[in-house]
Formats: structure tokens, C-alpha cells, sequence
């Protein structure tokens, strides 16, 4: 008799709202020892908790400055018995929300340091499998643990106040797979941290205006009028369409090197003319004011007829660079805005080896999305590596962009950022 194989249902489906995974559970960093002393009793509890809330408004309801009620004491779970988690009411708003101390896992299951470090394994694609090899539990439990971070807000678990958020972005779009057809990850990079990941499975100008409208709905939570002011990109479309139709008022810069690249690809046959072409591309990107630089790429306008091949590809390549010099200019009325991707692809690099080490996506997009916005999060707060330079003054990306930090753990660190899901409003 021949076994029936079942057919896996895979949803291409996403049905993706970030605003109905808003949180009402308050992560604190607060210390094991010290807590299990003072969650029992209202004044010493009160005492701890007045001054974050003082100094750490952001990780708090609004409107709880206004005043609060200790609630009341959750039973013991089943999972930590240890554990008892206070709930607080706001006044303004009646609401009731959970605290729970950084060293706990949300869902309660288990200690923040017991799994630092297969996440932080995470950074190499390391499999589950191995993690249960080296950690044990199972490989759901890892999978889980991790994907369940993408419900949380890239931009409100990564900026902590509205004063932070990055005027100037960067947007490409990553190719991977999902069940083996073509799939596009869009993503938005500003002040060296990933606050935007969402597959799509087109790469027209709808498709991604809907991906990249969750970067745009979560910065609005941050900051209800938040516009930036430029966004560096290629030449592709649709990218620019889709970020013309969210904010009205941006300003898209083409990346210089895509059109660089482009003409090393073309020219570097040309020996004899290719060192003076590149000095001349570069002269003219470093020109000092936009009429400076239109003259430079009129001269080596001039420069490609005399010295390259008629009809030439690498002749034409140089044309195309000209063509585009007024939408290259544009980026002179804004002196902060990226000129080039170099900051995005760093981000895109890693995010390549994560991808192909899980050979694409398979399964619902949903869980998908959930997947790419859980290793953009993880990638903003995972620590530097000790011997880079920019680690003696910072933890980790999210560090450097908003200057401060919460603890000096990383996992504790981006759990507490991740307060009420890292939605403020």
C-alpha cells in the first residue's frame, strides 16, 4: 500500500499589522536579587519603580506621570514558580499593565541568561539543531523563542525617542526565495541601525510601498509627525514611487557608486583611459557645490567622447552617470543625506550569509515576516565585536544611535527597549 503524503499548506498570505502587536507588559531593568526582595511589598516596589519612570518615561505608558495604583500580584506560573509579577494601573487611562523584570523571558519562559548566548549564536546562522545539541530544549523552542521577536516595533525597540529618529534613510531591496519563488526583502537602514525588513513577493511599485509602509507606521508611532527628509536608493522604479507615495515631501538621492559600479564593470578593458576615468568620476562625487559638480560632469562628458570607443558600451555607461547628474545634484541641498549605499549594504552583507545559510524561506510568509524583522532586531542590539574600534565607546548598533543604554547586557538591553512591544503611543 502506498502512503499518502500529505501536501504541505504554505500561506502566501501576510496579513501584517504592526500595531495589533502592541504590548501591555513593561519590561524593567531591574536586577534578580534586588527584585525578589521588593516585589512582594507595595512601598519598597514603589520605591524602585518612581525613579525609572523619572529618568526612563519612554519605557512606560503614557500618561502614567500622572499617577499610578499598584494592582495587584499575579498567581505563580507554572513555568517559573519562582517568579511573581506585579500589574500597575494608570489613572488617566485605567489601564492595567504587567512589569516584568528584564531577567525574565516574555511568556515566562525562563531566564534572559540562559539564552544570551545560543542568540547570540544567532549571528552566524548557527541551526537549531545545533542549539540543541550544545543547549538542549528543542529546536521549536528555538525557533520560537527567536521568531517571536519580530512582533515587536524595529523602530520603537531601537530608537528610543522621537529626537533619534534618522531624517536621512537608506532602501534597497534584498532577493531571496520564499518556497523556491522569487521574493524581495525591503529594507531601511538610517544612523547605521536595520528599522525596516518586510518580504514581499513583487518587486513593483505596490508591493512595495505596502513593505515599506510598516517602517513608516511604526516611526509615526514614535513620532506622530515624523517625515524624513531623504532617502538614498538605486535606480530601480519602484523604490522611488513607493517612497514619493509615503512621504510627499522626501527627497530620493540615487546612489553614486551603483552608477560607479557600473563603469568599472564596463571600462576597466579600456586600460589605458580606466585610471583617469575613475579620478575624474570621483573628482566630480567630491566637488564641493552643485555648480561644481555639474561642471566636472560636463567635463567628463567631454573627456569620454574624446577617449572612449564610439558606440561603446563603457561610453554609454558614462552618458547614463551624466544623464542622472541633476538627480545626483540633489543631494547638495541636503549635506547629511547618504551619497552612497556603503551604509546599507554593510547591513545587506550579513543579512546575505543569514539568508543563504537557511537556503531562503520556506513555510508562511507571515512567519517569514516575523523571521527577517526578528534577525534585524537582534542585528541592531547583538554586540560589536571587541577587538572593532567603534567597540570602545559602543555596546552595539542601537547603542550608538541613541547614546545611551539600559544595562550592559545585550539581550537584557533589547528586551527592556522592547518595553510594550516598542510601541509608545
Amino acid at each position: 500500500m502506498v502512503p499518502t503524503i500529505k501536501k504541505r499548506q504554505c500561506s502566501p498570505e501576510k496579513e501584517f499589522d504592526p500595531l495589533s502587536n502592541r504590548s501591555k507588559q513593561i519590561c524593567v531593568p531591574l536586577d534578580q536579587d534586588n527584585y525578589q526582595q521588593v516585589v512582594k511589598d507595595a512601598g519598597q516596589f514603589r520605591a524602585e519603580l518612581d525613579p525609572l519612570i523619572k529618568e526612563f518615561p519612554e519605557l512606560f505608558p503614557v500618561g502614567i506621570e500622572q499617577g499610578y495604583t499598584l494592582h495587584d500580584i499575579l498567581p505563580s506560573s507554572k513555568k517559573m514558580p519562582e517568579i511573581r509579577l506585579r500589574r500597575i494601573k494608570i489613572e488617566a487611562s485605567r489601564e492595567t499593565f504587567t512589569l516584568r523584570p528584564a531577567f525574565v523571558l516574555p511568556y515566562m519562559g525562563g531566564y534572559t541568561e540562559a539564552v544570551e548566548m545560543p542568540l547570540l549564536l544567532r549571528r552566524w546562522a548557527v541551526p537549531y539543531w545545533v542549539l540543541v545539541i550544545i543547549f538542549g530544549r528543542d529546536e521549536d523552542y528555538w525557533y520560537r523563542l527567536e521568531n517571536r521577536l519580530g512582533r515587536y516595533s524595529l523602530v520603537g525597540t531601537t530608537v528610543q525617542t522621537p529626537a533619534k529618529l534618522p531624517q536621512d534613510l537608506l532602501a534597497d531591496e534584498k532577493h531571496t526565495t520564499f518556497n523556491g519563488q522569487k521574493a524581495y526583502i525591503a529594507t531601511t537602514v538610517g544612523q547605521d541601525c536595520v528599522l525596516g525588513a518586510s518580504v514581499v513577493l513583487g518587486a513593483d511599485a505596490a508591493s512595495l510601498t505596502e513593505a515599506y509602509t510598516h517602517f513608516k507606521t511604526e516611526a509615526q508611532n514614535l513620532a506622530p509627525d515624523y517625515s524624513p527628509a531623504t532617502v538614498n536608493t538605486d535606480g530601480w522604479l519602484s523604490t522611488h514611487l513607493a517612497w514619493q507615495s509615503l512621504f510627499s515631501s522626501i527627497t530620493v538621492i540615487l546612489c553614486f557608486l551603483h552608477a560607479f559600479i557600473n563603469i568599472r564593470a564596463r571600462c576597466q578593458r579600456f586600460k589605458a583611459q580606466y585610471q583617469t576615468l575613475k579620478t575624474k568620476v570621483w573628482q566630480a562625487y567630491h566637488a564641493v557645490d552643485r555648480a561644481t559638480f555639474l561642471q566636472q560632469i560636463d567635463e567628463l562628458k567631454s573627456w569620454a567622447t574624446q577617449h572612449l570607443p564610439a558606440g561603446s558600451a563603457g561610453l554609454e555607461t558614462v552618458f547614463k552617470l551624466c544623464a542622472k547628474a541633476p538627480q545626483f545634484a540633489l543631494a547638495s541641498d541636503h549635506p547629511a543625506a547618504y551619497r552612497t549605499s556603503n551604509m546599507i549594504d554593510r547591513h545587506m552583507r550579513p543579512m546575505s550569509r543569514y539568508l543563504e545559510a537557511g537556503q531562503g524561506y520556506h513555510g508562511h510568509l507571515l512567519s517569514a515576516e516575523y523571521s527577517i524583522r526578528a534577525w534585524a532586531l537582534l542585528h541592531n542590539f547583538w554586540p560589536y565585536c571587541p577587538r572593532a574600534k567603534v567597540a570602545e565607546q559602543f555596546i552595539s548598533p542601537a547603542h550608538k544611535l541613541n547614546g545611551r543604554i539600559y544595562h550592559n547586557n545585550w539581550l537584557h538591553n533589547l528586551f527592556i527597549s522592547a518595553s510594550m512591544g516598542g510601541y509608545r503611543q
